[in-house]
């Protein structure tokens, strides 16, 4: 696959398998942009939107956004850190959450203070070798690509430092978790570092935060007494301010407003008791703000 350069067009690269790469093709779904319907496809051109999908190892794409060979990507904020590419993140996007934490076989090692002179294996042996750095701690980090949960039982390692979802898959291992979380990771996009908003990048950027929001509001419309119209809105005060408009029934108003989505279900409840009636809630599909 050749990447060359599209002139106005805005160049994406976007996770071509793994946990990140369906949730980014979704949310990209949402924002407006074709996607590719055969995994084997390698590149997809919008040209209604400008834009031009190359789909990339995930471990990649911080590195061809660093260089400059495609203007902008999605990715994991792990295999950005871990890059040491010339990039940088621009907006967390709220899908693919993982923390990263040491583990040890059981009652072997505590706390940080253990991990001198220990032996570590991980996969993001960029993102380890900088937390040890910035705290003065000396280890020898290998990275092995694949499970590093065994490293431990073959005798490679003395420590390990992976993605931990419920723990289950080390707990298996005999190996538990210590210390702070090195790092909080989720799906981000990023932009090389210090250069030039490249052409469309803004558009990009709205449309993914529209969809980020779409995602976390509700519409919420109900009926209400004048009476009570102001501690009404002052449970559904929206973005800027909520509509409130007449009804044809004397004293009372309809009220339209957004509403935090995992907070819908409450509010509607208070504004029951409030004397709210005939209150909806209906989805966001998409947004700009």
């Amino acid at each position: 696959m050749s990447i060359t350069n599209g002139g106005d067009t805005l160049r994406i690269a976007i996770p071509n398998k793994g946990s990140l790469s369906q949730s980014a093709s979704d949310m990209l779904r949402e924002a407006g942009y074709k996607q590719r319907t055969d995994s084997k496809q390698l590149t997809l051109t919008d040209t209604d939107n400008a834009v031009e999908f190359f789909y990339l190892r995930p471990r990649d794409i911080a590195l061809y956004v660093g260089e400059g060979t495609l203007d902008v990507g999605i990715t994991g904020r792990d295999l950005l850190l871990d890059s040491g590419a010339k990039a940088e993140e621009v907006l967390p996007l709220g899908f693919g959450r993982s923390r990263f934490r040491f583990a040890a076989p059981a009652g072997t090692v505590r706390d940080l203070d253990g991990l001198a002179g220990t032996r570590i294996a991980t996969s993001y042996d960029g993102v380890v070798r900088r937390y040890l750095e910035e705290r003065g701690i000396d280890a020898t980090v290998t990275r092995l690509d694949g499970a590093v949960e065994t490293s431990v039982q073959l005798g490679v390692a003395d420590v390990i430092a992976d993605v931990v979802e419920t723990g289950s898959t080390l707990r298996q291992a005999g190996l538990e978790v210590f210390g702070e979380t090195i790092l909080e990771s989720e799906a981000v996009l990023v932009t090389r570092a210090g250069s030039a908003v490249p052409t469309g990048f803004e558009v990009f950027r709205r449309r993914l935060e529209g969809v980020l929001v779409a995602r976390s509001y509700v519409m919420m419309d109900y009926d209400i007494p004048v009476e009570h119209v102001e501690r009404a809105v002052a449970l559904t005060p929206g973005i800027e301010s909520p509509t409130v408009s007449p009804l044809h029934r004397e004293g009372w108003v309809a009220v339209r407003s957004m509403v935090r989505r995992d907070t819908a279900h409450r509010v509607m409840d208070e504004l029951y008791d409030l004397g709210a009636r005939g209150i909806l809630s209906t989805d966001i599909h998409a947004a700009r703000l």
